[in-house]
């Protein structure tokens, strides 16, 4: 009001439609979630947390239009603190209780509820989060969405609710809610969110020179990576790729000409030994990124991860509440245990993965959501140590089908070194003793290191020259014939795909609108480090792509081939005979071979025998077809 009145008296002859509305933020005292109580009711208070849900518009009545059954006389009153003034007597007939509302002539204004967790810096040990509900109206509608974390300013309001809706009786206790002045979203410590709707002023132009500056500096590449969780001891290339999976490849849409639309986003898998700082760069990935999730396996369900149905309080209408891959929709999904999960929670990152969208078919609620997130995931091997006798399938058994939608794959190996472990150890400890101005002197600012990335991923859009996509064409050539030349696959349309969403993102880093040959180079050596790792075939010491696309490397198949025909010759060698004794057959033919047999390559041979129906196991006893 005061504001309003000073409008007026300066301007004295302006028409507005709308009274002037002052937004405060940034008020000194900041209540917990936990901490409000009956003092704060009616005061204005300023809380923190993270968006979980928003409904849809609902009109909140403003003006109530009243006219009268008599002599159609009509009256507007004002909407106060949620109550309306129903005028008891017709100011032009008298009649009393003559005046019905017309909802037609009535003015309304737009209202949403928005449900606020706590969060969880604010937490006690051992608590559960706590859920608030706040009101926004007007041009608040629609200003943050699930996932967003907030800083509120509002008024803490209580009302008093009805025993029965049809009786005026209402409960002793009432419900408590914040009616919302100010959103303001928590970003400092985080990169900046770009929305493609609004052109953001983020940078001052100062800071935009700056950026370009240090953009054109020759080793910025190993500066950024360096930067990049810097209390982590070396694993330099496997930072160089969270830093590509951090910048993103090039949003590209081709829905408009039927070509469909192309993941840009970079997925990674870390695994290895126990205590290799695989979670510690997960977590500074989630509190680096503006709409990140972090979530373990073993904790998570099919439902947590994509969206389950409750039923709402207010409405009493089934709705549906988001899960971790939704409320991360343009940011990073952190998973760690990636191994300990669930068959069936694991089988919904498929379509996340490749289409980055998620069906949704529950309870009558059938729709798509978008799920345009990448994912970080660590994995243990079974054996808690890594066994370099095995391929990576039989190391870490993740279904074949969900590692090949990973763009790369990191071992992360305790080299059990004693020069390694004295710099790894002198590393560790200098972490303790050097002082905070030493640590800034040696890496770039984290400011700084946020400003880089928000805005190459704001204003740069780099596109593929035409020298890059000869390269790009070429090195997928030379990858699909160092396979054919010995009888194997060594790289599939995904891998390129890889490629080029590498390309892109090191073409980012340079602030370069054209992806060039230096970033296909550096595409092709980090994903051919990681491949080197990941698709190592320790039978006959090659590189073999066949074991993340099929599960089975080459040469294993081809063993394979070869017991399953050793044991059909056996058995055709016996003669007519009926049945078989399943531990006598085996050691025959172990004795027969030259190479080892193992009972896992016997079982599988015997499967093999069994499908093309020339044999039956039965209890141990194998029968003749």
């Amino acid at each position: 009001m005061a504001v309003n009145e000073l409008f007026f008296d300066r301007y004295p002859d302006t028409q507005l439609e709308h009274q002037v509305q002052v937004r405060t933020y940034n008020a000194e005292e900041t209540k917990n979630m936990r901490m409000l109580n009956p003092e704060d009711i009616d005061q204005l208070i300023t809380i923190n947390g993270m968006v979980i849900r928003t409904s849809g518009l609902m009109p909140e009545m403003r003006e109530a239009f009243f006219s009268c059954q008599n002599c159609a006389a009509t009256a507007s009153v004002e909407i106060d603190r949620g109550r309306i003034a129903e005028p008891t007597v017709c100011q032009n007939c008298q009649t009393k209780f003559s005046m019905t509302l017309v909802h037609n002539r009535s003015q309304f204004s737009d209202k949403q509820m928005v449900k606020i967790q706590e969060s969880p810096d604010d937490m006690p040990p051992g608590q559960t989060p706590h859920t608030v509900v706040v009101y926004a109206h007007n041009d608040l509608v629609d200003s943050v969405q699930p996932g967003d974390r907030v800083t509120i300013t509002g008024i803490y309001r209580a009302t008093p609710m009805r025993i029965n809706p049809k009786q005026r009786n209402v409960k002793a206790v009432y419900k408590t809610y914040i009616d919302v002045i100010q959103f303001r979203k928590d970003t400092h410590k985080r990169l900046h969110e770009h929305n493609e709707d609004e052109d953001q002023h983020l940078f001052s132009e100062d800071r935009k020179a700056q950026l370009v500056a240090l953009s054109k500096t020759a080793d910025i590449y190993e500066r950024l990576s360096a930067a990049l969780a810097p209390s982590i001891f070396e694993n330099e290339d496997i930072k160089k790729g969270i830093l590509c999976q951090l910048f993103g490849a090039t949003k590209k849409d081709f829905g408009d000409t039927g070509r469909g639309n192309f993941r840009s986003d970079i997925n990674i898998l870390l695994c290895g030994d126990p205590g290799t700082s695989k979670s510690q760069l997960l977590q500074y990935v989630f509190h680096l990124v503006p709409r990140g999730q972090y979530t373990s396996g073993k904790g998570s369900s099919a439902v947590g991860l994509t969206a389950y149905v409750t039923k709402d309080p207010e409405t009493r209408q089934l709705v549906l509440q988001t899960g971790a891959l939704v409320l991360s929709d343009n940011g990073i999904c952190c998973i760690d245990e990636f191994d300990k999960m669930n068959d069936s929670t694991r089988s919904v990152l498929h379509e996340v993965m490749e289409q980055q969208t998620l069906s949704i078919a529950k309870a009558g609620i059938i729709c798509s959501l978008n799920a345009r997130t990448s994912v970080l995931a660590a994995a243990n091997p079974v054996d808690s140590q890594w066994n370099p006798k095995k391929t990576i399938i039989d190391n870490i058994q993740l279904p074949h089908t969900l590692l090949s939608r990973f763009d790369l794959i990191f071992l992360m190996l305790d080299p059990q070194d004693e020069l390694y472990d004295r710099r790894l150890a002198n590393h560790l400890v200098s972490l303790y003793h050097q002082g905070k101005e030493e640590t800034e002197e040696e890496h770039l600012d984290m400011n700084l290191l946020r400003d880089y990335i928000s805005y190459a991923r704001s204003y740069i859009h780099p596109k593929l020259s035409e020298e890059a996509s000869q390269l790009l064409i070429q090195s997928y050539v030379d990858m699909r014939k160092i396979g054919s030349s010995k009888g194997m696959v060594s790289a599939y349309p995904r891998q390129l795909e890889s490629l080029i969403r590498l390309a892109e993102a090191h073409a980012r880093m340079r602030f370069s609108n054209v992806v060039e040959n230096v970033d296909v180079q550096e595409a092709r050596r980090l994903h051919y480090e990681a491949l080197k790792q990941s698709a190592f075939d320790p039978r006959d010491g090659t590189i073999n792509i066949d074991i993340l696309a099929t599960g089975m490397s080459t040469s294993a198949r081809k063993q394979r081939q070869e017991v399953k025909h050793a044991l059909n010759k056996l058995i055709q060698d016996k003669g007519k005979v009926a049945t078989l004794k399943y531990q006598k057959t085996f050691e025959e033919l172990r004795e027969s071979s030259d190479t080892l047999i193992t009972k896992e390559m016997f079982d599988s041979a015997l499967r093999d025998l069994a499908d093309e129906e020339r044999l039956i196991v039965v209890n141990k006893q194998i029968r003749l077809c």
